[in-house]
């Protein structure tokens, strides 16, 4: 890294912290050794963690509060009485420009919330989507919005479709992604109206956006398209149902070799391709979601995971830093609204 890009960290945030912040952070320390983190939390627990990760050292800052945002807190309390907790400390640390980006694996409305009203909203957009990175068999896909809007109009998906090819090409390398709508069918005349409206602007080729058309939910894991767009409600579903099912095959797996000792002996040889399936489909490998169109950059951690999956999410706002994703969304938004706008079709 050419610059230090400092992280402020929710010490307190998810099942198992502090703990996996603390480790997770030692663990992104060592993949950015460049980088430095702010440490929000009580400090009578962080300080003995931090006593046994030295490799710390001057790489992180600890600030202490008492105040804690419960997993279980509706956003619209957190935000009127959590200004002193480690979450709401986090996000004013990016707000007044001490932090790049902010990491906390806490309550997600109570985040989403505080972060939208900190940092503000990107100009031109409306509603801040989550987005996430989804493994699939061409290698991995930017899936948006994941549970931040329950209903999306046209203009909401068409914002999220811009934000998603943006990130795709910033932080996937990706010279010119597709992006397609998540329908239930690939005919035109399928799906609600504000998805119609949604793929005729984008075909209106007004945009940057090479626009594939309709998806449907089978083409996610196969990879059909680079960016899948959809409203948060049936991105929320889709996502839990695909990481339902890969927790439901990974126990009938290991039910089946353990079901005879034929089957406990084919196990011995085939360890190995079963350890690189582990690790392809370890949902730890894509922990971190961005929340897209804030004035700053937010990553969601999963509550439950552990420091190798926070630091994960750690190295996702990092990314989001050294990428410039931000900037290039603010650009293309700019070019977006200075584009003409398409002809009436003729009568």
């Amino acid at each position: 890294m050419s610059e230090r890009i400092t992280i402020a960290l929710d010490a307190m945030g998810g099942d198992r912290a502090p703990g996996i912040v603390v480790k997770g952070a030692e663990i992104a320390l060592e993949r950015h050794p460049d980088a430095h983190f702010l440490l929000f939390g009580v400090e009578d627990e962080v300080r003995p963690l931090l006593a046994k990760a030295p490799r710390l050292g001057k790489s992180i800052t600890l600030h202490h509060t008492n105040e804690v945002i419960a997993g279980d807190a509706k956003p619209s309390l957190a935000l009127r009485t959590g200004r002193q907790s480690s979450m709401r400390l986090a996000i004013d640390a990016v707000a007044e420009g001490r932090a790049h980006g902010v990491v906390s694996a806490g309550n997600t409305g109570a985040l989403m919330a505080t972060a939208k009203f900190v940092l503000k909203m990107l100009p031109g957009i409306d509603r801040p989507a989550i987005a996430s990175f989804f493994p699939t068999r061409r290698g991995e896909t930017v899936m948006l919005d994941l549970g931040a809007n329950v209903e999306c109009d046209a203009e909401n998906l068409v914002q999220f479709a811009l934000m998603g090819d943006v990130f795709a090409r910033a932080v996937l390398g990706l010279i010119e992604p597709t992006v397609g709508l998540l329908n239930v069918g690939s005919e035109d005349l399928k799906g609600n109206d504000a998805v119609r409206e949604a793929a005729a602007r984008l075909r209106e080729a007004i945009t940057p956006i090479h626009f594939y058309g309709f998806v449907e939910g089978d083409d996610i894991a196969a990879g059909t398209v680079d960016v899948v767009v959809t409203d948060g409600f049936t991105g929320n579903i889709a996502v839990k149902t695909a990481e339902g099912t890969v927790k439901l095959f990974a126990e009938f797996l290991e039910s089946a070799f353990r079901h005879s000792l034929p089957a406990r002996i084919g196990y011995l040889f085939a360890r190995g391709a079963l350890r690189k399936l582990r690790m392809r489909s370890d949902p730890r490998r894509y922990n971190g979601a961005i929340f897209l169109g804030l004035g700053g950059i937010a990553v969601k951690s999963h509550g439950s995971t552990d420091a190798f999956g926070f630091a994960n999410a750690i190295g996702v706002a990092l990314d989001m830093k050294l990428n410039g994703v931000l900037d290039k969304i603010r650009v293309e938004l700019a070019r977006l609204s200075e584009a003409p706008s398409a002809p009436e079709p003729a009568l």
